[in-house]
């Protein structure tokens, strides 16, 4: 399974395209209030710019794309607001799932969704079910999480699995909790986009986001298309990573 990469460990392969796509999906409301529109138009909008990501991710050979849709901050936000997201989250799984099928597509939820209403668990899990067996891109999407929620979970679930690392703490390490956290089963970041200008992380996979080449645009989400996507793969073909590594030892694992 892909971790982060340590020094005991071998750099991981990059190429063209990023693997593993990470994106907070910024400026919804921006752009709906700049329309003179209120701000659930621009979260409706949105959904048309997931689609599109979707597809071009698909298009290009990205194999894991994982959205913010919901962050465990979100709650804070107008109930009305609130009330909105939730409705779209269960027309885009209504909607969507029969599309994500064809394409070859699987979808996963990843968060606490204890708190969300029994019909949107519900299609959550129908969703996950349905798209399974899927292989051609993996579409994470993150609702109620937290990257902070994700390592205390992680290593709640760390101490119930080996209850004996409470007396010895000592032998806690990365690994352990690495295989706990919400998304273990998948390759870390190698790419993590924000749209809308601002420019931090936002509690979005802390853990995962160690060694991830970071973009911002100040493009809206719903204005985001596939040329902005291009224009961040262009920013990350033109990085050096190296993972701890100095340019020089790079060349020569290259030469070798």
């Amino acid at each position: 399974m892909p971790r982060f990469p340590s020094s005991t460990r071998e750099v991981p392969a990059t190429g063209q395209v990023p693997r593993h796509v990470a994106i907070i999906m910024d400026g919804n409301g921006r752009w709906a209030t700049s329309r003179h529109l209120p701000r659930v138009a621009g979260h409706a909008r949105g959904v048309d710019a997931v689609r599109r990501t979707v597809e071009a991710c698909a298009r290009k050979g990205v194999e894991y794309l994982t959205l913010f849709a919901f962050s465990s901050e979100n709650w804070r936000r107008p109930a009305d607001e609130v009330s909105v997201l939730m409705r779209l989250f269960i027309t885009a799984l209504e909607r969507e799932v029969a599309k994500l099928c064809e394409n070859g597509i699987r979808l996963r939820v990843v968060g606490d969704t204890s708190r969300f209403e029994p019909r949107l668990r519900e299609l959550i899990a129908e969703a996950e079910a349905r798209t399974a067996g899927n292989d051609r891109l993996v579409l994470s999407v993150a609702a109620n999480y937290g990257g902070r929620w994700d390592i205390v979970q992680a290593t709640r679930a760390l101490l119930a699995a080996r209850p004996e690392l409470a007396a010895d703490p000592g032998g806690i390490d990365e690994d352990g909790i690495a295989a706990h956290l919400a998304m273990a089963w998948a390759p870390e970041p190698d790419l993590f986009i924000r749209t809308g200008g601002e420019q931090r992380i936002s509690n979005f996979l802390l853990w995962q986001l160690a060694y991830t080449e970071l973009y911002f645009t100040d493009t809206w989400w719903p204005d985001f298309d596939e040329a902005a996507l291009e224009r961040a793969f262009e920013s990350f073909r033109a990085r050096e990573r190296r993972f701890g590594r100095t340019s020089a030892q790079l060349a020569a694992s290259e030469q070798g």
